[in-house]
């Protein structure tokens, strides 16, 4: 018997969310299903084998409605799962993501705690140390991103570096990773890591990508960014309510939605006339050339020379451990 146009593109439908959502399910188990890795790899692979034979029963009239109710109360489980899983602060952490920063506020004048300044020797070998400085939102002069690209240009991280006359102040919105954990793509779609924000001494933020990550190596560019400085200071300001709010509610860190590039556009809200979404905001190689295009950056050129001109690793290895870093690796720059 013939099945009808309507009814066969209602089977591919469900097919289609039935295998979405036992795809999901899965992984979920998978990640963050009470036990050890074996019973999670086991009940993972028993949702799978229970999601293709309830695709197949799409097929069996007679087998529909029991295979149905099934999954139902199976996919109900993975759903306690997932709401079950809550991000923390107390984990023993990587020391480069272990101490949270935090910030207090006396009018314009805003004291920030716990900036990172690791020593670094290689990439994994370096001396902790942080430190506190106030900043003067009334003398906020530059607001710059960083890009840096190590696997083609799609992917970046992205982070802002606010500057104060001399004095710069990066944060840099990243996965907060246990030592039991390396970040991997995948896992971060899937409540492994928490989020923190990493504020640092830009000797600390830019050096370590520049200097001393070699396996890949990293391009880096820095660029400044276009607007009123009353944007800059709000967006400063959104950024350290959050950081602040950490502290007593963490958060988890996610791929796709809570990331570094896309919690910056979501601090730019703050301010009127902010740059819409964009794919080039999800392919985040693509946001600088997106920021262009949007008019934030330098007009004077195409994108493709600024971007030459913006690459900043020479001048980083250069200036190492120059007090005036920061002014030396933007000698030159647009």
């Amino acid at each position: 018997m013939s099945l009808r146009p309507g009814r066969v593109i209602g089977y591919g439908l469900a097919g289609l969310f039935l295998a979405g959502a036992t795809a999901w399910g899965a992984l979920v188990l998978h990640y963050l299903a009470p036990g050890p890795a074996g019973l999670r790899t086991d009940l993972a692979a028993a949702f799978a084998a229970l999601g293709l034979a309830t695709l197949g029963s799409l097929f069996w009239p007679r087998g529909r409605r029991p295979a149905m109710l099934g999954y139902a109360a199976a996919f109900a489980l993975v759903l306690v799962v997932w709401h079950g899983a809550e991000p923390r602060n107390d984990r023993d952490w990587q020391p480069e993501v272990a101490v949270l920063p935090y910030a207090t506020f006396d009018g314009d004048r805003v004291t920030v705690h716990n900036i990172r300044d690791f020593d670094y020797r290689t990439e994994t070998d370096f001396t902790p140390a942080y430190y506190d400085r106030t900043f003067d939102l009334s003398r906020l002069d530059r607001v710059d991103l960083v890009a840096a690209y190590w696997m083609g240009p799609a992917i970046a991280h992205l982070f802002l570096t606010f500057g104060f006359g001399g004095d710069h102040l990066a944060i840099s919105i990243e996965a907060r990773k246990d030592k039991q954990r390396t970040y991997a793509t995948l896992p971060g779609f899937f409540r492994q890591y928490e989020l923190i924000y990493v504020v640092a001494d830009e000797r600390d933020a830019i050096r370590v990508r520049t200097n001393y990550r070699a396996d890949p190596p990293e391009n880096v560019y820095l660029y400044r960014l276009r607007g009123p400085l009353e944007n800059g200071r709000r967006v400063l300001l959104d950024y350290l309510r959050d950081i602040n709010e950490l502290h007593g509610h963490p958060r988890f860190y996610n791929t796709l939605a809570t990331n570094c590039t896309t919690m910056i556009l979501t601090h730019a809200m703050v301010n009127p006339g902010h740059v819409p979404y964009s794919w080039k905001v999800l392919l985040s190689g693509y946001a600088p050339e997106y920021l262009h295009e949007m008019g934030r950056l330098d007009q004077s050129r195409p994108f493709a020379a600024l971007q030459r001109l913006s690459r900043i690793n020479d001048a980083a290895r250069a200036a190492d451990r120059f007090p005036d870093f920061s002014r030396r690796i933007r000698a030159g720059l647009p």
